[in-house]
């Protein structure tokens, strides 16, 4: 089911934790020409995968990138974005799964210089590709298998699923104490407060600035008590600066990432001029890794890592290098040839394409040094790993958060992402849609956007929409940008509806959080495409505005301004649920087909599916006041229905243990049987 094919001597990059053995050989199915892999798509059959990309979920007609890149303002016509995830599902009559192990810049042509063909080209030919294949050849079974390939999913702790408010902007004690309370008195319940870069001293890693927060542990167990987690931000970049420990260190056990001439390489980020942890030596990302110890010590029980691509302002020596170019336009009349020669200089000083190939890793292990560009998608994904590894010897039987931004197949297994820096467009709203099932794929259960968009200012409907989307998401963050419109949910006229829909995340946890526990158990999906569920209708394979969510729901969100409803298609009869909160859920039984269904601003509907069964919780002011013992359940009307409730205590590792289990039966005639270890008490929603 699984074949492996290896080309000259591919860098280890640890994203298949099976082995299997090289195959002799050539490659089924390609046509290997001196640049690319060649392929012949079937006409109109669907291409999956890509993990977090632009476009839709069927990934046929554009290009992309596997090249981890910091850009915040991507557009559909953006070729890379954070992550770089090499799986693939070929649609047509025998459908089969690619992954393309390789660490460097890698391109998939998907049918865009020409329609029927698919052409991967990496820089080089030092790569393992993975052919999956299975009996039935269902997309969702070569998912599945691809998964187990990879290993488990990570798994955040259960108050990682509550609702998260976030700003570039809140700077001392005092703002994150008005966020916790202003969101406390208006009643809408928050799980954690994020912390942006401004909490460090002078931007440096693993430290905290005394005159803004004075006593930091008082304020981290101040706001627990309330519910409310703090949860900061780590940066990869490390600043230069005398008797600065983690720096100090770092340069003296030779764990940053060096020059060719063995010198430590100089970037700028934040802090100013930084070195780089070599994250893909072993003993440089235990180092690193421990050091999230000195924020544990305080009480933190979660962090994101952040700007792992590794994004760069600028290198010292490129800088340098600029300087003296632009010094030979000075006192020239730059017309159009000289202004773009001199807007090329300045404007590509930041990612540049010559910093990654001028610096180098030391891999350890027997293994040789390794120019970064030709690893370069592993940077984040071993940052994450770093802390991942750490937080199993510091914390072994405690769950700690963990989300990044840059991200390779294989980070799956040590954190979750937030899917980059957005905007506030409704164009970016609609691409979270459509990356959910596509990151779900590669292994990205744990993952989310910024609600309302990062950058720009958002508007009340697109944050109220947005919210209408997020509260499914199993990362739920409202963040933004500073200079940017605050969008804290009560700053809003229509504050009401946003937190009667924010009560609804709440009552949906014990299914959202159940959906999730099995799906990275069993190493299955959490959100998928219709067709993934009905692959012989036609008609679904053309939906992309729709998912499939857990076992019992299809969601159907609006993602345009001003919209009052939005038309959906039903690939069987369905239960749609219409609410603009727990306080009022109508429900209306519906055909298979095509409907235009009417949603006003403050509503949103769902649907749930013909044999399974919805159980809601009573709205709670934080995920552990979710009474999950206490459960009403939705079902379609007169029909036999069955549920497996997952349930643990959200902090400890014993995933395994049957007790976690519970079976809920409806027979026709509505009544209710329930086994399990726990005892609840669970009515019929009427």
């Amino acid at each position: 089911m699984v074949r492996k094919f290896t080309f000259g001597r591919p860098f280890p990059t640890d994203a298949v934790v099976k082995t299997y053995p090289a195959q002799e050989g050539t490659l089924p199915y390609f046509t290997n020409t001196e640049e690319s892999l060649v392929l012949t798509l079937e006409k109109g059959a669907p291409v999956y995968g890509l993990g977090e990309q632009v476009r839709g979920i069927n990934k046929r007609g554009w290009i992309y990138t596997s090249n981890c890149t910091d850009n915040p303002h991507h557009t559909e016509t953006t070729r890379s974005l954070y992550g770089a995830h090499n799986f693939l599902i070929i649609g047509g009559a025998s459908p089969f799964g690619i992954f393309i192990d390789y660490p460097g810049t890698l391109t998939f042509d998907i049918g865009y210089t020409r329609s029927d063909t698919l052409r991967i080209t990496p820089e080089d030919w030092n790569l393992d590709i993975y052919l999956i294949e299975t009996e039935d050849h269902l997309p969702a079974s070569i998912v599945h298998t691809f998964r187990q390939m990879i290993g488990r999913s990570y798994i955040p702790p259960k108050w990682a699923f509550g609702y998260g408010q976030s700003r570039w902007g809140y700077k001392d004690e005092a703002d994150f104490r008005e966020v916790a309370e202003t969101y406390a008195e208006n009643g809408f319940p928050l799980d954690a407060i994020y912390m942006d870069i401004d909490y460090m001293e002078r931007y440096k890693d693993f430290t905290v600035s005394r005159e803004r927060f004075p006593d930091f542990p008082g304020l981290v167990n101040d706001l627990k008590e309330q519910g409310v987690h703090l949860v900061p931000i780590i940066d990869a970049g490390v600043k230069m600066e005398e008797g600065y420990p983690v720096y100090e260190e770092g340069v003296e056990k030779g764990y940053f990432c060096k020059e060719e001439d063995g010198t430590p390489f100089v970037g700028a980020v934040w802090p100013g001029k930084a070195h780089f942890p070599d994250m893909l030596n072993p003993e440089a990302r235990r180092w690193f890794g421990l050091h999230y110890k000195f924020l544990l010590d305080q009480g933190i029980e979660g962090f994101w890592n952040d700007m792992n691509e590794p994004a760069i302002f600028y290198s010292e020596k490129r800088l340098n290098k600029v300087f003296d170019e632009v010094a030979e336009l000075k006192g020239q009349n730059l017309d159009l040839e000289k202004n773009d020669r001199f807007l090329g200089l300045v404007n590509t000083l930041a990612n540049h394409p010559e910093d990654y190939r001028s610096f180098y890793h030391e891999p350890g292990n027997g293994m040789d040094r390794v120019r970064h560009d030709k690893v370069h998608n592993l940077y984040g994904y071993n940052m994450t790993r770093a802390a991942g590894e750490a937080f199993e010897e510091l914390e072994p039987d405690k769950r700690i958060l963990m989300f990044s931004r840059a991200s390779y197949i294989g980070m799956h297994r040590y954190g979750g992402i937030w899917q980059g820096d957005n905007m506030a467009w409704w164009s970016h709203l609609l691409m979270n849609i459509k990356m959910m099932p596509s990151l779900n794929m590669c292994g990205f259960l744990y993952t989310g956007a910024d609600l309302g968009g990062f950058g720009g200012d958002t508007t009340e409907d697109l944050v109220l929409r947005w919210l209408q989307f997020g509260i499914f998401t199993p990362l739920m963050r409202n963040h933004s940008a500073m200079g940017t419109r605050e969008q804290e949910l009560y700053r809003f006229s229509n504050m009401e509806s946003a937190k009667k829909i924010l009560e609804l995340r709440y009552c949906l946890l014990p299914y959202l959080y159940s959906e999730y526990m099995k799906a990275a158990l069993h190493d299955e999906m959490l959100f998928r495409p219709l067709a993934f569920d009905y692959p012989q209708d036609t008609q679904a394979v053309q939906v992309e505005d729709q998912l499939l969510l857990g076992e019992s729901l299809m969601l159907a969100p609006v993602y345009q301004p001003n919209a009052e409803g939005r038309y959906v298609y039903l690939p069987e009869d369905m239960l749609l649920i219409t609410t603009t909160g727990p306080e009022d859920i109508r429900l209306k039984l519906m055909t298979a087909g095509h409907h235009y269904v009417p949603v006003a601003e403050n509503e949103l509907i769902f649907f749930l599916r013909k044999g399974h069964l919805l159980p809601l919780a009573a709205p709670a002011k934080n995920t552990a006041a979710v009474d999950d013992t206490r459960l009403q359940v939705i079902v379609w009307p007169g029909t036999e229905a069955s549920y497996t409730l997952y349930s643990d205590d959200g902090v400890s590792k014993d995933y395994e243990n049957p007790a976690n289990l519970s079976d809920i039966q409806l027979s026709s005639d509505g009544r209710i049987t329930y086994t399990g270890a726990l005892e609840r008490n669970l009515t019929l929603w009427n």
